[in-house]
């Protein structure tokens, strides 16, 4: 019989409840952080595991996802989605909670900016909702040159936009925007916003164009969604 597991610690109380969703599934798969990391292989590890159920740390997303994935059990009907979701939500509460230099209440509604400054301000606000990542890795997701953390940088601090409609997709995409018709209304918010700039004005052509594209993407996205769901109904009828 294993040593007794210590309390969550409560300190931060975001960051405790991830621990306690993730206490709970680990407890209802019946499984000990050692079955667990034998399930997954090298990484991650039992004291990875068990560190990111104890409340004294924000765990990776990495780490959260795969917690959730190996504690799945046959009762979860639609598989680790749902839970998935749940944990993501609670990951960056968790995150906002040790993490964010000021409070935003909500994340910002990008068909609500009409200027240049607006923009600015909601591309900060969107950084801080999802947990104030690190422009260091904001530039390991998408590799070199793509989100220079320099520029990345300068955007969190209020002293630049992005410089084109991909690196403002990029910066977006590492701070959780990943729906393409979301991504639509935020190359449309730029649009509204750039149009009258002076300077900004003088390149609308290709902010016009990616908002476009995006929003022919999402279009695509939903219809190839909806004919599956045709499609699934109709085999059930079958």
């Amino acid at each position: 019989m294993g040593r007794p597991e210590n309390s969550v610690d409560r300190t931060v109380p975001a960051r405790a409840q991830l621990a306690d969703f993730l206490r709970e599934r680990r407890n209802a798969a019946g499984l000990t952080y050692s079955q667990m990391a034998k399930t997954v292989g090298i990484q991650p590890s039992a004291a990875t595991f068990e560190r990111a159920a104890s409340g004294t740390i924000v765990p990776s997303l990495d780490t959260v996802q795969d917690f959730i994935v190996t504690t799945t059990t046959e009762k979860e009907s639609f598989g680790p989605g749902p839970a998935l979701a749940k944990g993501r939500e609670l990951w960056l509460r968790a995150r906002r909670a040790t993490r964010a230099p000021y409070y935003v209440r909500k994340a910002p509604d990008p068909t609500l900016i009409s200027d240049t400054a607006g923009f600015l301000k909601a591309l900060r606000h969107q950084h801080v909702w999802i947990g104030y990542p690190t422009p260091g890795e904001m530039e390991r997701m998408f590799g070199p040159g793509v989100l220079p953390r320099t520029t990345t940088r300068r955007i969190i601090d209020g002293e630049a936009l992005p410089v084109d409609p991909q690196q403002a997709i990029a910066f977006l995409k590492a701070c959780y925007v990943i729906d393409e018709a979301e991504l639509g209304r935020w190359l449309a918010a730029a649009v509204r916003s750039f149009q009258d700039d002076p300077i900004r004005s003088r390149n609308i052509g290709q902010w016009v164009k990616a908002h476009k594209e995006i929003t022919l993407q999402a279009k695509k996205k939903e219809l190839a969604m909806v004919t599956s769901l045709r499609e699934e109904n109709s085999q059930k009828a079958a």
